[in-house]
């Protein structure tokens, strides 16, 4: 289902073919915002926005243009532990696409005219992002529950420090991280594999200086964080009440990551008849969004359940979501409720993998992470073979009043 390679600059590739006439391609970086200090705190989504405004080859109008040109996308996203490079195009476009991503990543020369201009469209996203509570207050909530880690801070950043970025510091950041051996180029749309492979060689196996492994980047090393739970309210004005309780949850590489992400799904998943959108908002009305959501990272993890209510509901809705959460941990899935539940989420996986680019960005993070990735059948047996005592015992230990946190926007 899925060809691997690996470059002799230790670059890996996963590519999987379809009958698409659309192929999607991105560059994964083990680069995200735990990876910064001090005073760089926002330096790598900066630099996923500056990688655009010119090349040793292009300028910023001639690089936009390259693919947008074509009818294709050519866009960006960071993380707290990975940013990612990616297009998407008619497949008889993928050389072009290619060589773009290997000309912006390899051979940025970051102008200080454009930095300068672009310092002001991340501050202002910064702003618009604090102009919204249901967002924030993600932020927020992890900055509090993993005080004083890099996994604390803000992926954005803060003004104050992005202000003082320069062109060598965002040369002197990347050097010893973006390297050959940090990255996986997951490539999924209707292909030719060995032409494929080929222009991989082309544009990414080289001996340029700039695309080999250094001994600086295997000498990067992630601190583990230290959970903290708390109980906070911040007054903001705002017309609703935001509240979000959350806790520790298993890692990526942690053996209950399937049985917690089923746990989650049932719990409050993007389905209707996901537990507390029936118990919360269709028995009593008290909110429009009520969500939880599972971030699993390289050696920890968070849940979050995220609600906007009415003001005066939400010691009501409080009860009501650890009730939820009490039943999870003292009560056994019956068998047709575990059944349901995995046949649920399993049709959730299928749908969203049917979408090219989703697919093209879970097999690429998910190579980058294991060095290997589980087909859908796999996926679907580890959670064929879950049973209830097992998600029951999960949601008994990390669902316990003295591990939550909860934080209100009021």
């Amino acid at each position: 289902m899925y060809t691997y390679h690996t470059l002799n600059n230790n670059l890996r590739i996963i590519i999987r073919q379809n009958g698409s006439p659309v192929t999607h391609a991105g560059l994964y970086i083990n680069v995200g915002s735990r990876d910064e200090q001090g005073h760089d705190e926002g330096m790598a989504h900066f630099i996923e926005h500056s990688i655009f405004k010119g090349t040793e080859h292009r300028r910023a109008w001639h690089i936009l243009n390259r693919i947008d040109g074509v009818g294709g996308e050519l866009n960006a996203f960071t993380t707290k532990e990975e940013t990612c490079i990616y297009t998407s195009s008619l497949s008889i476009h993928l050389e072009r696409c290619l060589e773009l991503i290997s000309d912006i990543v390899f051979h940025s020369t970051f102008p200080e005219k454009e930095i300068e201009k672009e310092k002001d469209v991340v501050i202002e996203e910064i702003n618009s992002y604090r102009d919204s509570p249901a967002d924030l207050i993600y932020d927020d909530f992890e900055e509090y529950a993993y005080e004083g880690h890099p996994l604390a801070h803000n992926i954005l950043g803060q003004p104050r420090d992005v202000r003082h970025f320069t062109t060598q510091r965002i040369i002197d950041f990347m050097a010893p991280r973006y390297t050959p051996d940090r990255m996986v180029l997951s490539i999924v749309g209707g292909v030719d594999l060995k032409k494929c492979l080929r222009l991989c060689e082309k544009y990414f196996d080289t001996d340029d200086k700039k695309l080999s492994s250094t001994s600086e980047s295997s000498a990067i090393v992630r601190t583990a964080p230290q959970y903290h739970p708390f109980d906070r309210t911040v007054h903001r004005r705002t017309h609703q009440t935001h509240i979000m309780v959350g806790g520790l949850a298993p890692s990526v590489f942690d053996e209950g990551k399937v049985a917690f992400s089923l746990l989650n799904n049932i719990l409050g998943g993007p389905a209707m008849n996901s537990r507390l959108n029936v118990a919360i908002r269709e028995r009593y009305g008290f909110c429009y969004t009520i969500e939880s959501q599972y971030t699993p990272l390289s050696d920890t993890g968070l849940f979050y359940i995220y609600a906007g209510i009415e003001r005066d509901a939400r010691d009501q809705c409080l009860e009501l979501l650890h009730g939820e959460l009490r039943r999870l941990g003292d009560t056994l899935l019956s068998s047709q409720q575990l059944q349901g539940a995995k046949r649920q989420y399993i049709g959730q996986m299928a749908i969203n993998n049917e979408l090219s680019l989703n697919e093209m960005q879970s097999i690429g993070k998910a190579y980058l992470s294991f060095d290997h990735v589980d087909t859908l059948e796999e996926m679907q047996h580890d959670i064929e073979s879950l049973n209830a005592k097992e998600i029951m015992n999960l949601a008994h230990d990390l669902f316990s009043p003295s591990t939550l946190s909860t934080l209100t926007y009021s």
